[in-house]
């Protein structure tokens, strides 16, 4: 049985050696011979053959086997081809020089043949050996890196997970208790008698609660546990709306630019979540240039196939992108820009969930998210969303700027927070509403199955007792069928929400609300009553 293949390079002053190599492998085709007189040539020819062993001449004029040696052990290319030097020399201290130059074997001219293919295939077999050892270790190297990748992504998303289920449980009670305080202090407003400096102090709080809601908005939506109102929208629509807001954000010492192609598609999106992200996107930019500079609002359509789409993927997408000429990030902070918490500004100035926030939000949304910085140069943030089949609507009016406007129908307030719904039911009732509660939707349900006629709901997602929130608006609306549904939760990820998204029928309210809301929402659903 023959062994592994080998490529062999001869170099000798004297043919004779090509001929007598020749002799000795006759028979052997699994051997190549490549013969060389020039000993300069020794390395280019090594890789040009491929060779798997390397006969070398001792005494050669000009270049000797000793420096074909050292060259072909000093580049890094050639340095692991076995070398056999081949002399007529029977010296010791010449076999001990040749090995010290690096020779991986050494023969007296000439050798028996049997023994010089024996010797050939033995160091050829070691070289390809050695190289298929190279190839196993840089493929497990390669396997190693992957998986520590993997690893990092799979424990990245662990945390993600974790944050996110912790986030969940905070934020339902923080909004709570921020609901709480907030519907309390707007009671006081209501009852009056406060002099400018106590309103002063009470519209300070107000706006500490406000604060606060966003904040756990913000965990919420880089945890993509947000629940999502989508609806089809124009997005060149809502840019344009939000251009003279931009302008004010971004002070005098901005410009900003705006590059919103004719006829973007539409897209299906949380119209008030897209607006947020847009708007945190341009604070950014504001604090990326201190000494002014442009931020650049863009929109156009990228169809399937787009070069553009090489990290998105292959779909048709809307792209809006907010780019600016500020400073920039560095590679270790691009790397980590959308890590929630992580900032690069000076305490008290940013809570580092801007970036997270829109990250979570367009993943939540089917989207994709690209970042890119030069320092020095800008930031590009560029969302990907879906093309919509349909087109979009034109914006309901829901009456959302008519504030604290009451009336006189029945509203059962369900709500397992008795401080909440104690709030809650005095503001409705100083609006003039003939108030009903429950404090979970077995109570709730035992009301209305008394005959008791509700024309509004307004009630809690998460409660305890049997029954839940849906079902009960569901009972409520086999009883009174004109009744109008209004949930309200400071976080309901996974009840009203299918794979983050929350069908455009429902009507959710947001803790912590404020009185202007809430009577808005209320007056809306019960007009859309009488309208049907």
């Amino acid at each position: 049985m023959q062994s592994s293949s080998c490529s062999v390079l001869l170099i000798d002053d004297e043919p004779l050696a090509q001929d007598y190599l020749l002799h000795c492998l006759e028979g052997h085709a699994d051997v190549a011979l490549c013969y060389e007189h020039c000993a300069d040539r020794a390395v280019d020819l090594a890789l040009e053959i491929d060779a798997t062993v390397v006969l070398v001449d001792l005494r050669m004029p000009g270049t000797d086997g000793f420096a074909v040696v050292r060259n072909l052990r000093a580049d890094a290319r050639t340095e692991h081809i076995p070398i056999i030097m081949l002399s007529s020399e029977h010296d010791a201290q010449v076999k001990v020089q040749a090995f010290a130059a690096g020779a991986s074997d050494y023969l007296v001219k000439w050798p028996d043949a049997r023994e010089l293919v024996a010797r050939l295939r033995y160091h050829s077999a070691a070289c390809l050996a050695r190289r298929q050892r190279d190839v196993a270790f840089a493929s497990l190297a390669r396997s190693q890196e992957e998986l520590r990748a993997s690893q990092a992504a799979l424990h990245q998303a662990q945390k993600m997970e974790a944050i996110g289920q912790l986030t969940g449980g905070v934020a339902h009670d923080f909004n709570n208790v921020l609901q709480i305080i907030g519907g309390n202090l707007q009671l006081v407003k209501l009852m009056g008698g406060l002099n400018d400096n106590a309103r002063g102090r009470v519209d300070a709080a107000l706006a500490g609660v406000e604060r606060g809601g966003r904040l756990a908005s913000h965990l919420l939506a880089f945890a993509r546990r947000q629940p999502l109102q989508a609806i089809v929208i124009d997005p060149s629509v809502v840019l344009g709306d939000m251009e003279e807001m931009l302008r004010r954000v971004l002070g005098p010492q901005a410009r900003i630019e705006t590059d919103i192609a004719p006829g973007v598609w539409s897209t299906a999106v949380d119209p008030s979540q897209l607006h947020n992200v847009i708007l945190n996107l341009a604070i950014n930019a504001r604090d990326a240039m201190p000494h002014g500079g442009t931020l650049t609002l863009r929109a156009c359509n990228i169809p399937a196939g787009s070069p553009d789409l090489a990290e998105v993927g292959q779909d048709e997408y809307v792209m809006i992108e907010v780019a600016d000429t500020g400073n920039g990030m560095p590679p270790e902070v691009l790397q980590r820009a959308f890590e929630p918490f992580f900032t690069t500004k000076p305490t008290g100035q940013g809570t580092g969930l801007g970036l997270s926030m829109a990250y979570g939000f367009v993943k939540q949304s089917g989207g994709e998210i690209v970042l890119k910085s030069t320092p020095g140069s800008g930031t590009s943030v560029r969302i990907f969303l879906r093309r919509s089949a349909t087109q979009a609507m034109p914006a309901e009016d829901d009456g959302a700027a008519t504030p604290l406007f009451g009336g006189i129908e029945t509203v059962l307030v369900v709500e397992d927070e008795d401080d909440v719904r104690d709030a809650t039911a005095q503001l409705l009732l100083a609006l003039g509403y003939h108030v009903l509660q429950a404090p979970d939707a077995d109570h709730a349900a035992r009301i209305v199955e008394n005959g008791v006629r509700v024309d509004l709901l307004f009630t809690d997602v998460m409660m305890p007792g049997k029954m839940s929130s849906l079902e009960l608006a569901d009972l409520v609306r086999r009883h009174c069928p004109d009744a109008q549904i209004l949930f309200t939760s400071g976080y309901a990820e996974g009840v009203l929400t299918h794979e983050g998204r929350m069908d455009p029928s429902i009507s959710l309210l947001p803790k912590p609300y404020n009185p202007d809301v809430l009577s808005a929402r209320i007056r809306h659903l019960l007009r859309r009553r009488k309208a049907a």
